[in-house]
């Protein structure tokens, strides 16, 4: 039997009249009306080179119709993926709108931003479809956080209008190959979430075949054993199969609130994507999947039954006309204002002023924080930075009960780090919770969850093991630009790093200038207990995500301790501490290097002047400047590697703008271009130390 087949039999299908909620005349408008505008695009828009980037429902179309039928709930939450257009109108979405996007015009789903097959919709009372990704497979974690937010909203903040949502997350059989859709059915069925997974199998990841993709070709089969899954397949072209299977995945996570996998085959009906020929099928095998059109079976099921043959013509020919009206409306849109190119990158404009998102974090539902102070009120012993974050995540907890915090081994433990030492005792393991070892669940369902409304404070152990998740992590960074502010999904990332008593490649690593160049994102590197204590409270009362780097030297360093500085204590980002005044020479720096470079001003008899920047993004451009400007010599010292680290970029903005302020060149100290070593000594050798900073000073003040 062929992957695209039904694998096994189909549950036992009422006749039409025992489904009398199915409107069938919408059915034809919207298959009718999704079809003209592939037609369109294919044979017309592409060749124009009007739609860049064409993605053919063709053949998906009619299944995910009579799905978006079923979704009615104001808080259903649906991941999409790059075929879904069909869905979008069948939850309301405008006929100009859906030929808008692919044409890149503005007021479309990203205005232009995006390729125009990455849906988005915000819920408004309405079901949520959460922001696509380009990326295959990256829908599925996503949808597995809101699914648990679902949970979270009715049975721990007690609101019964989630009593019934349901998270839905659809994608191709590809797709299930992805880690993606491995971690979100794990979070699932671990956790007992109301999640459908909807399989459309049309045999192919583009050209490879399905029995490469998945072991016998089909995942239903696979996962029939799968513990606390439901699963349903049948074949996705035949009307009263499909909504009958439909309908009952739908209730059943509706009623059991417990996740089900639904596999309907259904043929493609066009190559993967525009320029895909098919080459690599043969004509039986495209013959095969034109017979099971599901047009053509709809208009066999119909007529006569339900309607008469010239009622199907109308609603064609009225689907018809109305797509090709709407696209030329489309046509006649703006295009998107390069004027506008720079802005919603964060939730404040270049000019301070505050850009709310539709949709995704507190703000939008009107949550408000009283006001913080910058001066701190220190009182008590001092306390190291360990027990600084701890305190800051407690009080905060108790402040804001959408709080979530969690990761591996977060719960009982408290983390690895300790971090969160008896939180969950004290906040309980609906808040305070660990997780399943999958970086990508983790920060995938932090998106999720942002997105539902909720704050989620993620940890990820070690900076290196936040690589499983990079897909989540700029996604998550570019959601409010490619959406143009519809959504954003504010969360602290909390990520130690660095060297502690030795260092090795997988848990020392610090590489914060990746997220620095991640656009949309806040990067945060506390030197002591204060400063951390400060910027933690302001990421956990902000409105936009943020990497919070703790350095695993300083998180009980006696330099670092301070005592705490009180529940109202925040540090704005983006701006820079003078540690050290002097006037001979500027040492820019973060981190556990603040010390350091302390330290070793001190032994250079050298009057230097330490700047502690204490946020990489936004930095503190002023301050460096105007640092420099005044002492007109400039060391830079961190830890992470010196090629393209982050001490690059302040050395390119001094030599553009200062230039003619310097009396000597500007000089970088950083790590070689290497792996973190484990051995002490050849630790000592690779990070910047005390007498390697001091002599550096005194060269570069000499010169």
């Amino acid at each position: 039997m062929p992957a695209h087949a039904a694998a096994t039999s189909t549950p036992s299908v009422p006749e039409l009249a025992a489904a009398p909620q199915t409107d069938w005349r919408r059915v034809t408008s919207l298959l009718h009306a999704s079809r003209a505008l592939d037609d369109i695009e294919e044979h017309r828009l592409v060749p124009e080179r009007k739609v860049l980037y064409q993605f053919s429902a063709r053949g998906h179309d009619f299944a995910q119709i009579l799905l978006g039928l079923q979704l009615t709930d104001a808080h259903d939450g649906i991941g999409v993926y790059y075929r879904s257009r069909p869905l979008m109108l069948t939850l309301g979405v405008g006929l100009e709108e859906a030929a808008a996007g692919p044409l890149a015009r503005s007021g479309s789903f990203s205005a232009g931003r995006d390729i125009g097959v990455v849906f988005n919709r915000p819920g408004h009372g309405a079901p949520t479809v959460l922001p696509a990704c380009g990326g295959v497979g990256a829908q599925y974690t996503p949808a597995a956080g809101w699914a648990q937010a679902i949970r979270f909203r009715h049975e721990t903040l007690g609101d019964e209008s989630y009593a019934r949502s349901i998270a839905v997350v659809l994608g191709g059989d590809a797709s299930t190959a992805t880690n993606g859709f491995w971690a979100a059915l794990n979070i699932a069925t671990t956790l007992t979430l109301p999640m459908l997974f909807y399989i459309e199998d049309n045999g192919y990841g583009i050209s490879v075949p399905a029995r490469l993709q998945t072991p016998g070709g089909n995942i239903a089969a696979n996962l029939r054993g799968f513990a606390g899954l439901a699963v349903l397949e049948g074949d996705g072209s035949d009307p009263r199969a499909t909504e009958e299977l439909t309908r009952r995945a739908v209730g059943q996570v509706r009623a059991t609130r417990a996740p089900l996998l639904l596999r309907l085959t259904v043929p493609r009906l066009s190559g993967h994507s525009g320029q895909d020929t098919q080459a690599y099928k043969s004509q039986e095998a495209l013959s095969a999947e034109r017979a099971r059109d599901p047009l053509r079976r709809l208009e066999e099921f119909l007529v006569p039954r339900l309607m008469p043959q010239e009622e199907w013509a109308r609603i064609a020919s009225e689907a018809q006309r109305d797509v090709e009206l709407a696209v030329e409306r489309a046509l006649a849109r703006a295009q998107p204002d390069p004027g506008e190119l720079t802005a919603y990158v964060h939730s404040r404009g270049a000019d301070g002023s505050l850009q709310l998102q539709e949709q995704g974090g507190l703000a939008p539902e009107g949550c408000t924080f009283a006001p913080g102070t910058g001066v701190p009120e220190p009182h008590g012993a001092r306390i190291n930075m360990l027990t600084a974050i701890r305190r800051t995540l407690d009080t905060e907890l108790a402040r804001n009960d959408r709080l979530l915090v969690f990761g591996e081994d977060v719960g009982p433990k408290g983390g690895v780090h300790a971090a969160t030492l008896g939180l969950q005792e004290k906040f309980g393991a609906a808040r305070v919770f660990d997780t399943s070892l999958s970086e990508e669940g983790i920060i995938g369902r932090a998106v999720g969850m942002a997105l539902a409304g909720l704050l989620p404070v993620a940890e990820i152990q070690f900076r290196k093991y936040a690589d499983p998740a990079a897909e989540q992590l700029n996604d998550c960074g570019t959601m409010r630009w490619r959406t143009r502010n519809r959504f954003a999904a504010p969360m602290v990332v909390r990520m130690p790093g660095g060297f502690f008593k030795c260092g090795d490649p997988w848990h020392s690593q610090t590489n914060e200038v990746a997220w620095v160049h991640g656009v949309g994102w806040y990067v945060a590197v506390p030197s002591n207990a204060e400063d951390a204590v400060g910027l933690l409270r302001a990421a956990l009362r902000g409105n936009d995500p943020v990497i919070f780097f703790e350095h695993r030297a300083m998180l009980d360093a006696a330099w670092a301790r301070r005592p705490y500085p009180g529940d109202d204590f925040m540090v704005p980002f983006g701006e820079a501490r003078t540690v050290r005044a002097g006037s001979e020479l500027s040492v820019i720096t973060w981190g556990a290097m603040v010390e350091r470079c302390l330290q070793a001003a001190d032994e250079s008899h050298i009057d230097a002047e330490v700047l502690d920047l204490r946020t990489l993004s936004p930095w503190d451009k002023g301050a460096v400047r105007s640092s420099v400007e005044k002492t007109r010599r400039c060391l830079i010292v961190h830890e992470d590697n010196i090629t393209a680290g982050f001490g690059a970029e302040i050395a390119a903005l001094l030599a553009q703008e200062s230039f003619f302020s310097l009396d000597a060149p500007i000089e970088r100290l950083a790590m070689p271009d290497i792996p973190s070593p484990h051995s002490p000594v050849l630790l000592a050798a690779a990070v910047p130390g005390v007498a390697q900073i001091t002599r550096a000073i005194q060269r570069l003040a000499s010169l």
